[in-house]
């Protein structure tokens, strides 16, 4: 394997900065082929600026969660346990991008279940590969394997549908998860051991899709790209051993993409009419009521989040 290789004759930096690199390079090219396969997005009439996005190349998650795939296996030391975390990536993505390129968007409860599955997938091979064993700041806790399963589906299932939600102003998305996973691969880089060079591989192939996504934005991650982040971010946060480290170094995500979760949940299933002066997703709301740029909403909560990763570091 060319892991094996490149292991043989670099240090363990060098050979994740060639992985980088060359991931980097795979997705910078595989983005501009811009394949005829994928949907170009219709515009979203609720969305501030969304009629913008018409007609530009969406569902691109499906290209760079490939190349971080393909990336993975060639500079990755192969389990049985990653392959599979690979698989349910794919699936996710596979889920996001038949979505994307559906004439007819897909009914919120058949995600939902979607997810769902997923998420009880992966938190059985969690498990059977791992211990309940986590840390919560400086105690260490061994949960019954029922509780961090129930705990682990809901984190899973909230990752992704928080980062989907956050997706909608050009750069957004990818910057905040790019902020949210090196934080992780930085500061736990010893339990989360070739995670982190996870981390860092797909953090290159989101460099080469910002390449094309700032704005003004030329192609879109989609429900493909962003679903699929969400799932890698709580795959990471399980695997450092700190998942409730989740709730602060992806803050910002929570705050944009969850609210509006939040909100419709409470209107549909409780009939509570609250936040009525706030528009979700957040940046929506800074876009609209605050008159913010898409470059301030991006600029500004990526300082946000790495403001609060440092605080957190330093707890």
């Amino acid at each position: 394997m060319l892991y094996e290789l490149l292991i043989s004759r670099f240090t363990q930096f060098q050979a994740a900065a060639i992985g980088m690199i060359v991931a980097y390079v795979i997705t910078f090219i595989s983005l501009n082929m811009r394949f005829s396969f994928l949907p170009q997005d219709q515009g979203r009439a609720f969305a501030v600026n969304g009629a913008l996005s018409k007609g530009k190349l969406r569902g691109v998650g499906i290209v760079f969660v490939i190349d971080f795939i393909l990336a993975s296996i060639l500079f990755l030391p192969l389990s049985f346990e990653l392959i599979i975390y690979l698989g349910l990536l794919f699936l996710i993505m596979l889920s996001g991008y038949l979505d994307d390129a559906s004439d007819k968007p897909w009914n919120e409860y058949k995600k939902g279940l979607i997810d769902f599955v997923i998420s009880v997938a992966t938190m059985a091979t969690f498990l059977a590969h791992n211990d309940s064993t986590i840390q919560f700041l400086a105690f260490e806790l061994k949960l019954p394997y029922p509780v961090y399963f129930i705990l682990g589906v809901i984190l899973i299932w909230v990752a992704i549908n928080v980062t989907n939600c956050s997706d909608g102003v050009d750069g957004l998305c990818g910057s905040l998860v790019i902020v949210t996973v090196m934080s992780f691969a930085i500061m736990f880089s010893e339990p989360l051991g070739s995670m982190a060079t996870a981390g860092q591989l797909f953090s290159a192939v989101l460099l080469a899709y910002l390449y094309f996504n700032c704005s003004p934005s030329s192609m879109l991650m989609g429900d493909a790209g962003s679903r699929a982040l969400g799932f890698f971010i709580a795959l990471i946060a399980m695997k450092s051993g700190h998942p409730f480290a989740y709730l602060m170094l992806s803050l910002v995500l929570i705050i944009d993409g969850g609210l509006g979760l939040l909100k419709i949940s409470l209107i549909r299933f409780l009939k509570l009419h609250v936040m009525t002066n706030l528009r979700t997703p957040i940046h929506d709301h800074m876009r609209k009521n605050l008159e913010w740029s898409d470059t301030q909403v991006v600029i500004r909560f990526v300082i946000l989040q790495i403001v609060i990763s440092i605080l957190f570091a330093a707890l």
